[in-house]
């Protein structure tokens, strides 16, 4: 049976990037608790949670709506935040990128040919971004005059053809160099914000929904690239296990109906589990189990 929504309830209206990162988005927010689904060809994505209308939007405007109140609150880059000089409250940051939790950066950039060394060649020159405003900061900053053209996509091939450099985002590199570009400079390095709207944000139901999601996505994060270990150790051998398991407060200890035995269990780096497992095993453990974390709260 289908639950329908109250009509006198309340609803929170949430922005979700459209595009490269929407695949990990939806991936944190599951790993919170929160269940969201969407088709192919749709903007408009179903919630199991009553109380939150998410709205998939291109990240480059999900600032501006929340700033406008369109939104009450949205996850966006902290780029497009300042790119769209968005007056909206910092809920938290949430460091990850589309496959990681490297930070991106929009850097300057030349092809590998040209005689251009530094920002102050390019006065005069001709520049092509997504981050109009940014770059225009940019070059205030370092007193050149340059124009500065919006890039519609595709940038990577405009240093080549069509203008002297190119300001673009990149986590690796590796596209830059595959296209024989050479950084110059950065410019800002990034990264995710939960942002809210200011008028929402003193609205004490729409605050407290909005940190209840803030708390889970960083519990969600929190628990990447770790697990659970649940182990049984004698008394004699307790301390040198002990002494094996690295942890985040110090295992649990528990103490079994069998006199002499106690139950440990620990949170460890995912990576340590194929060097720990076996030497908690040789040194006495019995009964490990490796268990999957969702989140992690402090």
């Amino acid at each position: 049976m289908t639950t329908q929504p109250d009509p006198n309830s309340r609803v929170l209206t949430l922005g979700l990037p459209k595009g490269s990162l929407q695949e990990s988005t939806l991936n944190l927010f599951r790993k919170a608790g929160f269940h969201f689904s969407v088709s192919s060809r749709s903007y408009y994505v179903t919630s199991d949670d009553i109380e939150i209308r998410p709205l998939l939007i291109r990240a480059q405007e999900i600032a501006r709506y929340v700033d406008e109140g369109v939104l009450d609150a949205g996850l966006t880059g902290l780029d497009w935040i300042q790119e769209n000089e968005a007056d909206v409250h910092p809920v938290c940051d949430l460091v990850y990128a589309r496959a990681s939790r490297t930070k991106p950066r929009w850097v300057l950039c030349v092809p590998e040919d040209s005689p251009i060394k530094t920002v102050k060649d390019l006065e005069g020159k001709r520049i092509a971004t997504e981050v109009v405003t940014m770059t225009r900061r940019y070059l205030e900053k370092h007193g050149v005059k340059a124009q500065v053209e919006f890039s519609w996509g595709a940038t990577e091939i405009k240093a080549r053809e069509f203008v002297d450099a190119i300001v673009d985002i990149t986590e690796t590199g590796s596209s830059l160099r595959a296209n024989k570009l050479r950084i110059l400079d950065t410019l800002m390095e990034t990264w995710n914000q939960f942002i809210s709207n200011k008028k929402a944000w003193k609205d004490d139901w729409k605050r407290e929904r909005i940190e209840n999601i803030a708390m889970l996505l960083q519990a969600a994060m929190e628990s990447e690239g770790k697990v659970g270990l649940k182990l049984n150790v004698s008394e004699e051998n307790r301390e040198a296990i002990i002494a094996l398991l690295p942890s985040l407060m110090g295992p649990t200890i528990a103490p079994l109906n069998q006199p002499g035995w106690y139950a440990l269990e620990v949170i460890i780096e995912e990576s340590e589990v194929k060097r720990l497992i076996p030497a908690l095993r040789r040194n006495g453990a019995r009964g490990i189990i490796e268990y999957p974390l969702n989140k992690v709260i402090d």
